[in-house]
């Protein structure tokens, strides 16, 4: 099984975070896993199929079950899910996870961890050495977005023109240097730069989050 852990701490809240983070409509805003969520009309417990599209015009399909959420007397705040996909093209072939809200001085700590399980045996295995941190960094990413979103009140929207507008900006450094002088030295310069240089404080950046459990957090 593989698996991925997220964290971030948000300024706002815990009902507004709980808000923008289960209503399906505010989810797919932040979260650049999801391209759709559509929920099931009266499935208990709570259903939804979701697609992503992976290229212009081609999207995969899953599904997701809510498995439980839970309140503890001191705040915390947890919610379970089952998910998976049938699509024969989706990496991903059946796994769970948890959203846990976590109270503290200054915000929520908001955290995920889940794990999946990989088709197409050995090659998907192999597939996922690509695909799994790629899969982590999108949800850091998302989760930083989010993060932005209620702390900053930058709308998803624009923080995803501004990730878009930096990334376009360190790639045309970067090709400049090529294109105008050359010279090896040059171009490790200005790629030193563009990678190097840290993002705006108003783009998303996976960067900002914790990507490793902490040892005294129990699911």
């Amino acid at each position: 099984m593989a698996r991925i852990y997220v964290e971030t701490l948000i300024a706002a809240p815990l009902d507004r975070l709980w808000a923008a983070t289960q209503d399906h409509r505010q989810h797919t805003r932040w979260d650049a896993r999801f391209g759709r969520i559509d929920p099931v009309p009266g499935s208990a417990p709570a259903a939804f199929s979701y697609a992503t599209a992976v290229l212009p015009g081609v999207e995969i399909a899953g599904y997701g079950v809510h498995s439980g959420e839970r309140r503890r007397p001191g705040g915390d705040a947890t919610s379970a899910l089952r998910f998976g996909s049938a699509d024969p093209r989706s990496p991903i072939e059946e796994g769970s996870g948890y959203w846990r809200y976590v109270p503290v001085p200054g915000g929520v700590r908001f955290l995920t961890g889940y794990a999946y399980r990989t088709r197409w045996g050995r090659t998907g295995r192999l597939v996922d050495l690509v695909f799994g941190p790629a899969f982590g960094w999108a949800t850091a990413w998302s989760f930083d977005r989010l993060r932005l979103w209620l702390d900053h009140g930058v709308s998803p929207e624009r923080a995803r023109t501004h990730g878009i507008a930096e990334v376009l900006s360190r790639a045309a450094l970067v090709t400049a240097a090529v294109a105008l002088d050359g010279r090896p030295w040059v171009v490790v310069v200005a790629a030193g730069l563009a990678f190097g240089v840290p993002p705006h404080p108003h783009t998303p950046a996976a960067r900002r989050c914790r990507r490793r459990p902490r040892k005294d957090d129990q699911r």
